[in-house]
């Protein structure tokens, strides 16, 4: 057993991994809708992207990774296509029509989207804790969004292109997990990213048009996009996923709709009522539920007579 995990079987550096995951996708919410108010959604994602391909290139040369062999590149494209290129832009464009706690609910159909594919096509299984944990915290992310709506604003549009890029999110994932038994995280990650920036190049003209014009926050909120919650945080992810399965990862995400709750509460001074804290706390509780094991039986066996 790896020495990070302790006497219960869990690896606590993948946990980590995932938790600074989820706290940075959490504050990706807040800042796409900062920066949505002056870029498109093609430009934003673009942006975005070419800020973490950047940093990402810079890390690989310094650290002189090679390419990853040819044997990842199916899970690369796959996850580069739809997690950062097609996932990055319709959310963007969804939170044109929503707010970021409806946004994080509907994109968290994602995980159930990923253990339904894994369970099936990389035969992962469906164990019994991990969909019940699924499904209390799929109910605390219903609330969460429920209490965030502002009393049904939500435009039909914004809502279905958040469940595209739940299904585009859920499909990356399953196509990433491949990927990692042939190459180490950064290289998926890193290559991902440049096959996602590649996929939103059309945009290159609206982000020129739009960067002058724009105000310096949502230029930096478009920066950080790119530094944190892609470039470190798909990293932490992709570290964590290759130490577990897909299923476990895509079920931790539902803890992101109450950190939107808590950052936007901190950032734009939006106070969360009881309904809004009773759906973060169920989110939490589902996450606790679908990482826990099983315990192994260990009576003696029954002497034969």
């Amino acid at each position: 057993m790896d020495q990070s995990a302790g006497a219960s079987g869990i690896d606590h550096r993948a946990l980590l991994a995932a938790s600074v995951t989820v706290a940075l996708w959490a504050s990706a919410f807040v800042s796409i809708r900062v920066s949505a108010e002056h870029y498109g959604p093609g430009a934003l994602a673009l942006g975005r992207l070419l800020t973490a391909s950047v940093a990402l290139g810079v890390v690989l040369l310094v650290k002189r990774v090679p390419p990853p062999p040819r044997q990842a590149w199916p899970g690369i494209l796959g996850s580069g296509v739809l997690w950062f290129g097609l996932y990055m832009v319709t959310l963007n464009w969804g939170e044109q029509g929503v707010d970021a706690g409806t946004a994080a609910m509907v994109v968290n159909i994602g995980p159930l989207v990923i253990a339904l594919l894994s369970g099936w096509l990389l035969k992962e299984g469906f164990p019994p804790m991990l969909l019940a944990g699924m499904g209390v915290s799929f109910a605390g992310a219903v609330i969460v969004g429920m209490s965030n709506s502002k009393g049904g604003s939500s435009s039909l549009t914004g809502v279905l292109l958040c469940v595209v890029a739940a299904l585009a999110y859920g499909a990356g994932v399953v196509s990433q997990k491949p990927a990692l038994r042939y190459a180490d995280p950064i290289q998926v990650t890193t290559y991902g990213c440049f096959v996602g920036t590649a996929c939103t190049l059309p945009f290159a003209g609206q982000l020129l048009t739009q960067l002058p014009g724009a105000p310096l926050p949502a230029t930096l909120n478009m920066v950080y996009l790119g530094l944190f919650p892609t470039a470190l945080a798909f990293t932490t992810w992709t570290y964590a996923l290759s130490r577990t399965t897909a299923g476990r990862m895509g079920a931790t995400t539902y803890a992101v709709p109450a950190l939107v709750i808590l950052i936007a509460w901190s950032a734009l001074d939006e106070v969360p009522g009881w309904l809004t804290l009773l759906g973060g706390a169920t989110c939490l509780t589902g996450v606790a539920l679908s990482r826990r094991r099983p315990r192994q039986r260990t009576g003696k066996v029954p002497a034969t007579r």
